[in-house]
């Protein structure tokens, strides 16, 4: 199956890093990135998502339009998920969709470990929306803004995984969801860490193209 990965930012590294993520952790699928060059260079929060929206159901539909089998959004927020399986003729997954419903299948509690308090509203109302409210504990917000995984991943990853051990120890979970695309060069690193599930998004995501073929 031939995939496509939009990233909903302008920041180019985080579109290659998800696709090398996706790459390795589904070989059998064939992925390609696009980023959106007239988005915001993250998304944090709901002022950032309207502005990503416009340019991005733009790229979905050329990327339908290309004869596709896939689209992944690569934003954790799911940006204008509906918006986009609604204008293609092809499915469209959003990385946390596909991390929710993983979690939800197996019968796993999860937490999610976000970037900035401002996000956790809307990974809240995506989960309820989704009908997912008895499979999470708590969003929690790491205070560590997005491009900070780029510039800084070293210190981006020390306060994530405290964030995702106090996850760990007061909520009562089985698992925990790192939530943001921009996490996926530092997942490894915060597993390591815990003794309970860490899901990658991004590697979620590329995985479920497997139910279709």
């Amino acid at each position: 199956m031939s995939v496509i990965i939009i990233n909903p930012n302008s920041t180019v590294s985080m579109t290659k890093a998800m696709l090398a993520q996706a790459r390795r952790s589904a070989p059998s699928q064939s992925f390609e990135g696009w980023t959106s060059h007239d988005g915001p260079p993250a998304i944090q929060g709901e002022k950032d998502g309207e502005t990503a929206a416009e340019p991005l159901l733009k790229l979905v539909e050329k990327a339908s339009k290309s004869g596709v089998d896939g689209i992944i959004i690569g934003c954790f927020d799911d940006t204008a998920l509906d918006e986009a399986a609604a204008i293609s003729n092809c499915p469209v997954i959003g990385i946390g969709q596909a991390s929710f419903h993983y979690a939800a299948l197996r019968k796993k509690r999860f937490s999610v470990v976000t970037t900035m308090s401002v996000s956790v509203p809307i990974i809240e109302h995506n989960i309820r929306s989704m009908g997912l409210s008895k499979y999470v504990s708590k969003v929690r917000a790491s205070e560590v803004p997005v491009l900070e995984l780029e510039s800084d991943p070293k210190k981006a990853s020390e306060i994530i995984k405290l964030e995702a051990l106090r996850a760990q120890n007061l909520d009562e979970i089985s698992t925990i969801i790192l939530g943001c695309a921009g996490m996926v060069e530092i997942y490894h690193e915060v597993e390591k860490e815990l003794s309970i599930e860490t899901i990658d998004p991004v590697t979620c995501a590329a995985r479920c193209w497997n139910w279709f073929n």
